[in-house]
């Protein structure tokens, strides 16, 4: 079965433009593709991939393009192709071709950008790239100077850019929705495809393989830095050579991205056996059960906060209930009790970046008003906006064993008159335990985009074998 994505329909990105143009009125915006970067020599460049601002106006990877958005009218400067092109890269689609694919108005040489703009670049809002050498590249490309920087520091027309877009990208369109859909499916036989590869003796490298080919065999690539380790306490863990052991958990956490850039983020953990131990299955409920205590609580007019804190409220009941942790519950909460175990936000954002907007920062994260968290764990909280429809965000609660952390009374202090360490260390063959899905925010609640995905234990054994 191939899950081929056919490209998001012009007149859905005529949609996203316009929208946006009549957020920004009369102020004229850039949005730049960006260059592919070179690996050792500039003829070996890594994988090339758009801007994702960008891609989301444009849908499509043309590598040193620039958009222009000037009250309605959709302008696009392209790189004509090099006068070999056809010989290494085979037929190059021409400017007619792009401009009727795109939707846009108007399809131009890049070296025309300039001149068709002139005078006015000063009041032309951009939004950096995300590097220096790309920015760099920007700055020669619009004649203004430019350079990469956080969202909060954007000011004048940049900022009202970053704030326009913000808003448009929060909730998707069914187009989008679409894209996501289908990276969900094609990370759905990719999680099958590497549960089925794990057993004793198995490389972490073989597990990922099985991943990495699925997502290849169906036009996509990883959305991130696929985490598959048998070392789940640390969190991104992209060292791929351990080998997995009879009585070990094997983390995975990968998502496939589709051409577009529209992403998947999913977490499960597979017993290397086959079945989990007794110790196993009793964290691996709690994680579960705090993933659904945290889904059960996504609904609109919902402050994301609040969706972690009930994770780790959970968290800290069922550790409660195994004898880890003593004492009353709202009081463990309040000193970060969870914080020793789930040292990390409960979520995201996700859509085109598997961190969607995180290179606009806590501006495109954090409602205004709104600031991080000081509390270690809670201080990682990528998310404090009021969910509404549309949006999509990851839930995943997890249950760390960090020796770093439970060594350094800096982390345990509050809570080490709480602390069971002998009840403790009866639950040694865990590491970690992360268990992650993508979620929908709906007009009445909460829509699981990866519920076919096995996420109860008996499901997990079940799945491997079948």
């Amino acid at each position: 079965m191939t899950l081929w994505t056919e490209p998001t329909p012009k007149a859905a990105l005529v949609a996203r433009r316009q929208r946006l143009s009549r957020a920004l009125a009369d102020v004229p915006a850039l949005i730049v593709a960006g260059r592919p970067r070179p690996r050792n020599y500039a003829a070996n460049t890594y994988p090339f991939r758009a801007e994702s601002h960008f891609l989301y106006l444009v849908g499509r990877q043309l590598d040193g393009a620039a958009l222009l958005l000037d009250r309605g009218r959709a302008t696009l400067f392209v790189e004509p192709p090099a006068s070999d092109a056809a010989l290494w890269h085979g037929e190059v689609p021409g400017f007619d071709a792009i401009r009727d694919d795109t939707g846009v108005d108007e399809v131009l040489p890049l070296d025309r950008l300039g001149d068709v703009v002139g005078a006015r670049w000063p009041e032309v809002a951009t939004l950096p790239a995300n590097d220096e050498p790309t920015a760099a590249w920007q700055s020669r490309s619009s004649g203004r100077e430019v350079r990469a920087r956080s969202g909060a520091e954007l000011t004048g027309q940049d900022a009202t850019l970053a704030d326009a877009m913000i808003a448009l990208r929060l909730s998707h369109d069914e187009a989008a929705l679409s894209q996501m859909r289908r990276a969900i499916e094609v990370t759905t036989l990719a999680h099958h495809a590497g549960a089925r590869a794990l057993g004793p003796g198995v490389r972490e490298a073989a597990v990922l393989a099985a991943i990495d080919a699925t997502f290849v065999a169906h036009g996509m690539a990883p959305a991130y830095g696929s985490i598959v380790s048998v070392h789940g306490e640390v969190l991104h863990n992209e060292a791929h050579h351990g080998v997995a052991r009879d009585g070990d958990l094997l983390l995975v956490d990968a998502g496939a991205e589709t051409a577009e850039g529209w992403a998947s983020d999913v977490t499960r953990v597979y017993p290397v056996s086959g079945r989990f131990s007794a110790t196993q299955r009793a964290l691996y409920d709690v994680v579960l059960a705090a993933n659904r205590a945290a889904i059960a609580k996504v609904a609109p007019g919902v402050r994301y906060r609040d969706v972690h804190v009930e994770a780790g409220r959970t968290i800290v009941r069922g550790l409660c209930d195994l004898g880890i942790l003593r004492g009353e519950i709202d009081g463990l909460v309040e000193r970060g009790a969870y914080t020793v175990f789930f040292p990390h936000g409960v979520g995201h954002l996700l859509g085109l970046d598997v961190h969607d907007m995180e290179d606009l920062g806590d501006r495109a994260g954090y409602a205004p008003g709104r600031a991080r968290a000081s509390r270690f764990g809670d201080a990682y909280l990528r998310l404090d906006r009021d969910l509404s429809p549309g949006m999509v965000v990851t839930i995943e609660p997890g249950f760390y064993q960090v020796p770093a952390i439970l060594r350094d009374p800096t982390y345990t202090a509050a809570i080490e008159r709480d602390l069971d360490r002998d009840a403790l260390a009866r639950f040694a063959d865990v590491r970690g335990i992360r268990l992650e899905d993508d979620v929908l925010v709906t007009a009445s609640g909460a829509e699981i985009m990866t519920r076919a995905i096995p996420i109860d234990a008996a499901a997990i054994e079940a799945w491997m074998r079948g």
